[in-house]
C-alpha cells in the first residue's frame, strides 16, 4: 500500500506564492518477471498525480517508468482565499490515494 505526505502552509496572506510539498511512498513496481516462476509481472507505477485547490484542478502530471519510488514533488501555488488542497495520485493497478490539507488566508 501506498502512503501520501504532503506539506502545506497553514495560513498565508492573500496573493502569496506558497510552496507545496508532496511524497508518496509506493514501490513504483517495473514490468519485471519472477525470478521463480518465470511469469511476467506487470508494471505498477503512480502515473497520474493532480492538485486541486477548492474542488478545481491547477496541476495535473502523467509521470512514466523515469520516476523513481517514491515520488517528491514540490511546486509552487498563489493563493487568493481560505481552502481545501486535495492531491490524488493514481497508479497501473486502478488505485487512487489522496491526501487533504487547508489552509487559511487573510
Amino acid at each position: 500500500m501506498a502512503k501520501a505526505r504532503v506539506k502545506v502552509p497553514k495560513k498565508a496572506k492573500k496573493g502569496e506564492i506558497i510552496t507545496i510539498k508532496t511524497l508518496i511512498k509506493h514501490k513504483m513496481q517495473r514490468a519485471t518477471k519472477d525470478k521463480k516462476t518465470g511469469k511476467p509481472i506487470p508494471r505498477n507505477i503512480i502515473h497520474t498525480f493532480e492538485a486541486k485547490f477548492n474542488g478545481k484542478p491547477f496541476l495535473i502530471g502523467e509521470w512514466d517508468t523515469g520516476v523513481s519510488a517514491n515520488p517528491y514533488c514540490a511546486f509552487t501555488h498563489r493563493v487568493n482565499e481560505s481552502g481545501e488542497y486535495e492531491f490524488v495520485w493514481k497508479d497501473d493497478a486502478g488505485q487512487t490515494y489522496t491526501a487533504k490539507a487547508k489552509i487559511e488566508v487573510a
